[in-house]
């Protein structure tokens, strides 16, 4: 196998970039608590999102939101490369809400399409990652940024949610609340659903319907988004793994590695360029 991976962390916004090449399986399903924007350069990166199949060709422009499911693999030989960055989800959705006179809470923001071949956006997107790659000058960075943050605006829409939605949304949300709060705990289905206020059945499904994934899965997902703050400010795997659940360092190290191909350890010292002197 010739897969590589290049990543680094952005200073003063802390938004990751990442520059990547698989071949055969990439990643099993996973979602970023971010907006993902990003290229694919060479070969065929073929993922699921949004129920659909989708098959990223050189010059494409991909563009996932908080929370959607997505894998990834290479279906030809000879794989595929990609470069992609995270946008944080508050700072998008409060910076697009400037642009708009009044967007009510009950909206939600969504990007119209997963793929886009819409030539100034692949190329802002592009000209973005490389000056904060590259650590280019701060007021060249914070130029780039604008210049994507305009491009993207005609790539969201504001969906108003229909009143049995905002119901049901309701419940999940504070589930994840819940969730979000005893994020370290043995959590049960039986205390968010005490928290909730329904039983079990009814928070299950207003909870995939909501962020389709079960409860369980989706703490999962929550924990390893959250390992990978903790491991970028320098905390060690084994530390990590205990705050956050696991049963131990290997156990966060399995699930980490299949959603992000990437080690705990591998992925802290990208971020930190600290040693790792973990207890095994």
């Amino acid at each position: 196998m010739n897969d590589w991976l290049e990543l680094r962390q952005h200073a003063d916004t802390g938004i990751e970039t990442i520059k990547a090449h698989f071949e055969g399986h990439a990643y099993d399903p996973h979602w970023h608590d971010s907006y993902l924007v990003g290229i694919t350069l060479s070969g065929t990166q073929q993922f699921h999102c949004r129920r659909e199949r989708h098959r990223s060709h050189p010059g494409d422009a991909f563009l996932l939101e908080p929370g959607e499911i997505h894998d990834g693999d290479a279906p030809v030989a000879g794989g595929f490369t990609y470069l992609t960055f995270y946008l944080d989800e508050r700072w998008l959705t409060d910076t697009l809400h400037g642009l708009y006179e009044s967007t009510p809470g009950s909206y939600s923001l969504h990007f119209t399409q997963t793929l886009t071949r819409e030539p100034q956006l692949v190329r802002i997107i592009g000209d973005t990652f490389a000056t904060l790659h590259n650590d280019e000058m701060k007021i060249v960075q914070q130029s780039t940024m604008d210049n994507l943050l305009a491009q993207l605006t005609s790539h969201c829409y504001w969906r108003k949610k229909l009143p049995s939605q905002l119901q049901s949304a309701e419940v999940a949300h504070r589930a994840r609340d819940y969730l979000y709060a005893h994020l370290g705990d043995n959590i049960g289905l039986s205390d968010l659903a005490r928290e909730t206020g329904t039983d079990r059945f009814t928070l299950t499904r207003c909870f995939k319907r909501e962020f389709h994934l079960a409860p369980h899965a989706w703490l999962i997902q929550l924990r390893l988004a959250k390992a990978r703050q903790l491991l970028a400010r320098g905390d060690q795997p084994v530390d990590v793994a205990a705050a956050l659940g696991f049963a131990d360092q290997s156990h966060l190290g399995r699930w980490f590695q299949r959603a992000y191909r990437i080690t705990p350890a591998h992925y802290r010292r990208l971020c930190t360029n600290l040693p790792d002197v973990s207890r095994k």
